[in-house]
């Protein structure tokens, strides 16, 4: 029925595969009844509100359950919304329909950074999470960088914030523009941005960061004395041998203060990978 309506939707028979689907089809929504074969929907919605990267993700209940203290409790350890399995066809398609379309709208404006549209800080975390998740499970390599803008802090001196600003936007554009489909890119803090890539090893995401070093090397800014360029720096970490987002960061984190030591304006993998 939601498919005829136009939606795309992943049917999980057993709920015991949530969490191994839940990374791969990424949903504005689950819908699950209270009973299950081998676990309650209650158990489930517990289950999946453990984990940081589903906290928001809304869970709708179907069931034929009327007793309205069950349906609080449902709805008091994860759940969202209650929909009686009485429901007509076209009130639960634009049910769900609403709802995942207010999830989307809520989302976008928890997940972004204001100044230049990437995710913020915090989604970043959970978005490397997941992909650390589905990089262990599929056995392939994922690369983590950091990336600093050199000097920034004299930009801001010498040219000012709103000059500033614009850099800072322009390195986001390029990221935006020339990453892959599958790559994320993120604004950590400041003038400083992250990005994920999936399936990739170090050599090649050396490669393509250092590409986008050099085009953003060559971008131009005006002001009122004239013009001037800037540069970024960048550190790579790889999972594996990371396995733990943290470690991952610090990595790459470490590998970005070398190539700030080693004259800027350059890409360092990390070099302890023990």
């Amino acid at each position: 029925m939601l498919e005829a309506a136009g939606m795309q939707v992943e049917i999980v028979s057993d709920p015991m595969q949530l969490l191994d689907v839940l990374p791969e089809f990424n949903p504005d929504l689950i819908l699950m009844d209270i009973y299950m074969p081998g676990c309650t929907g209650v158990e489930a919605s517990q289950i999946i509100r453990q984990h940081i990267a589903y906290c928001n993700l809304p869970i709708v209940y179907l069931s034929t359950e009327s007793a309205l203290e069950r349906q609080l409790e449902a709805l008091r350890v994860g759940g969202d919304d209650f929909l009686h399995k009485t429901i007509s066809d076209e009130h639960l398609v634009e049910a769900i329909r609403i709802r995942a379309k207010r999830f989307r709208a809520l989302a976008m404006l928890m997940n972004r950074d204001g100044l230049t549209g990437l995710f913020n800080h915090i989604n970043l975390k959970l978005l490397l999470e997941r992909e650390i998740s589905q990089t262990l499970r599929r056995d392939s390599p994922l690369s983590f960088v950091m990336l600093d803008i050199d000097h920034f802090k004299l930009v801001n001196d010498q040219y000012g914030h709103p000059v500033g600003d614009q850099v800072i936007k322009s390195l986001a554009r390029l990221l935006s523009q020339r990453l892959r489909s599958g790559d994320i890119a993120a604004r950590y803090g400041g003038e400083e941005f992250a990005v994920i890539l999936p399936d990739t090893p170090a050599e090649a995401a050396k490669t393509l960061i250092d590409g986008l070093r050099q085009e953003f090397a060559k971008v131009s800014y005006v002001h009122e004395d004239g013009e001037f360029t800037s540069t970024f720096s960048a550190g790579i970490s790889t999972s594996p041998p990371h396995q733990e987002m943290e470690s991952l960061i610090a990595a790459a984190d470490g590998a970005l203060y070398q190539a700030k030591h080693n004259g800027r304006n350059r890409v360092d993998l990390e070099t302890n990978t023990d």
